[in-house]
């Protein structure tokens, strides 16, 4: 892949597979690095004699590290080239992943964690440059493969992470995640063309447009407000399962917790067909089906969690529904959102994906309340709840 500067402000012309597969692959290494600790969360409260609600403060900064890097600087893939920031934020990451891996204290962790979410935005520079790259007429299908491989990424990062940490410790997962983010950034050196940017704006002013972009587009505001509420089902959900399985009657360790991420990545298979779906019957309706799917599913493992964690079965299959309504809802979003402005995309997503990890760090520190207070039917209900506000702003007229 030559690389040479490319506009692709309308391509017409169909993306090589190969060009599509590194997209993906970059997309799932940088967004499961947001994840690879979660697994891990009952281990990392032994090591470093943390509370629940202590330990919390992992997913917690990670996730708001992410909602900050999106909204402080993702809309520069406007105003600079993408390539040269996914290679500046994939270096970051790798420091960061290392920096974990040696933590001495919970207090190196947190800002480490921290400094993860910031620098693994560089996932999201990624799926703008597969909206532009590829042509309108597959556009909702190409940027839906992309997302498979950044939700395969979050929820097999569980797998992965649980295993590794089961077997060779948990400093060794951070470790390996550096290896793999580094491998990456060659990998994008190589093979991903440079991106001619779409305005000359400052730094301050294309920040100002942010604003400006959220009071013009009613359907912006709609999938933010929307995505951010079923994200904080999602994150209290996968921030809390790991606690919740390691404690009594379970007593499960990490490799088992994240062995769930498997039910959750049989979910986020479904999110090409949610591409194609919102590109033939328009996104409106896959964005009501995903969310009515994520209500559904809490609702249920919450009336048979009352008293215990609930059966074992019932969570793996409720993980399956719910994941595949935030992914087929989140890849509706993006479909909606990409079509606004196409020469702010950028800036777009920022938007929308800050919106969205807002409700990722709300949602680990209201899992991680919940799960102390009322336990884990405290969580699902949590969940119920966030999914039903959701389903109500997709329902919501659109000119209201």
């Amino acid at each position: 892949m030559s690389s040479s500067a490319l506009t692709h402000d309308q391509p017409s012309a169909a993306m090589p597979g190969a060009l599509v597969l590194l997209l993906a692959a970059g997309a799932g290494l940088a967004a499961a690095a947001l994840y690879y600790s979660q697994p891990m969360l009952g281990v990392l409260a032994g090591e470093f004699q943390a509370s629940p609600v202590a330990i919390g403060l992992v997913p917690t900064l990670t996730q708001l590290g992410y909602a900050l890097g999106l909204i402080l600087l993702a809309p520069l893939g406007d105003r600079f080239d993408r390539r040269r920031i996914i290679l500046g934020k994939a270096a970051i990451l790798c420091v960061a992943l290392l920096t974990a891996a040696a933590a001495p204290s919970i207090g190196v962790l947190l800002a480490a964690s921290l400094a993860i979410g910031i620098s693994a935005t560089l996932a999201q520079d990624i799926v703008p440059a597969a909206a532009t790259l590829a042509p309108e007429t597959s556009r909702g299908k190409t940027v839906g493969t992309v997302m498979t491989g950044l939700l395969l990424g979050i929820l097999l990062s569980r797998v992965v992470s649980g295993f590794v940490a089961e077997h060779a410790g948990w400093r060794s997962m951070f470790v390996v995640a550096a290896l793999s983010i580094a491998l990456l950034g060659v990998a994008v050196w190589r093979g991903l063309p440079r991106f001619v940017p779409t305005t000359q704006l400052s730094y301050l002013a294309l920040m100002g447009t942010l604003g400006a972009l959220w009071q013009r587009h009613n359907g912006l505001r709609r999938a933010a407000l929307a995505q951010g509420l079923l994200s904080v089902g999602f994150s209290a959900f996968w921030s809390t399962l790991a606690v919740m399985l390691h404690a009594a009657p379970f007593h499960l360790g990490s490799a088992a917790a994240g062995a769930f991420g498997l039910a959750g990545a049989a979910g986020a298979l479904a999110a090409p067909l949610a591409g194609k779906m919102a590109d033939r019957k328009g996104p409106e309706v896959v964005t009501r089906i995903g969310a009515g799917l994520v209500v559904a599913a809490f609702i249920v493992m919450a009336l048979g969690s009352m008293g215990t964690g609930g059966p074992l079965w019932l969570i793996a299959v409720g993980a399956v529904v719910f994941d595949l309504g935030v992914q087929a809802s989140l890849i509706a979003h993006q479909t909606i959102v990409y079509s606004l402005e196409p020469a702010a995309r950028s800036r777009l997503n920022a938007v929308l994906m800050g919106g969205m990890f807002i409700g990722m760090a709300s949602g680990a520190w209201l899992g991680s309340q919940a799960l102390a207070q009322w336990g884990w039917p405290g969580v699902c209900g949590l969940a119920a709840l966030a999914g039903g506000l959701a389903l109500s702003v997709r329902l919501w007229p659109k000119n209201k």
